[in-house]
């Protein structure tokens, strides 16, 4: 009876964990760039002393989906949406080393950072924070090229100040940090820059949840969990009747 207890159990809490990473999901369904995060369980077995026939219910990392969200036209030149497999390197927050995002509503702060929505400093090619001088016109080229009309001068004096660092990353070598950027899994082998055309000035990604498909999920995960706490009850019960009938027979 104690292994149906410690299945339930175990279950119960994958199931918990598993409402917490949809719950995420839904919290960004209006997150440019969002990619869905995936949750799965696995069977782990307990090995030790005596006969392995205990098995814990696993809440393992599944990944996130790969699939593009829908595009937005927004016509500001700093809004970027990325090709397919291309992501926007940013200074990350901790270390200074370089993390990658598809969140690519960009802004300029009041000192001429470039940053995203999240504040995380945007990297050129050379992997050095961008900085924009005073200018009145600016744009952003197909392949993340950065030129300005600088502050009182005419379209004739239109000059190049930068390059995105815009990268063709495997999904593979992806893994989301808690901080929601993207980090390549063997930092010994970096991304090679993006070539021709890697992304659109204008419009924004959107996040590629699906908040009715997110609810059905949660409505079935709390069933789920529902069922594995009445076998937890249903064992304790047996157990304690079973004590009963023990105290009776001696």
């Amino acid at each position: 009876m104690d292994k149906a207890l410690y299945v339930a159990m175990t279950g119960a809490r994958a199931s918990l964990q598993a409402q917490g990473t949809l719950s995420h999901n839904l919290a960004n369904t209006d997150t440019p760039g969002f990619k869905e995060a995936l949750a799965n369980t696995e069977a782990f077995p307990i090995k030790g002393a005596g006969f392995a026939s205990r098995v814990d219910a696993l809440h393992v990392d599944a990944g996130f989906n790969r699939r593009q969200g829908a595009q937005q036209i927004t016509g500001n030149a700093l809004d970027l949406s990325l090709e397919q497999g291309n992501w926007l390197a940013v200074q990350a927050p901790t270390g200074g080393g370089e993390a990658y995002t598809r969140g690519a509503a960009l802004s300029i702060t009041p000192n001429g950072q470039l940053v995203t929505a999240g504040g995380h400093p945007v990297l050129d090619e050379n992997g050095v924070p961008i900085a924009v001088p005073p200018h009145q016109a600016m744009d952003i080229g197909n392949d993340g090229t950065i030129s300005i009309i600088p502050q009182g001068e005419g379209p004739q004096t239109m000059a190049v100040i930068g390059r995105l660092r815009v990268v063709q990353a495997d999904d593979a070598r992806l893994e989301r940090g808690l901080d929601g950027l993207m980090r390549n899994t063997d930092p010994q082998q970096p991304f090679v820059q993006a070539q021709r055309k890697s992304l659109d000035s204008g419009q924004l990604e959107g996040s590629n949840v699906d908040a009715a498909g997110a609810l059905v999920q949660m409505i079935q995960l709390q069933r789920q969990y529902e069922m594995q706490v009445k076998v937890i009850k249903h064992g304790d019960d047996n157990a304690r009747s079973a004590n009963s009938l023990l105290r009776l027979g001696s």
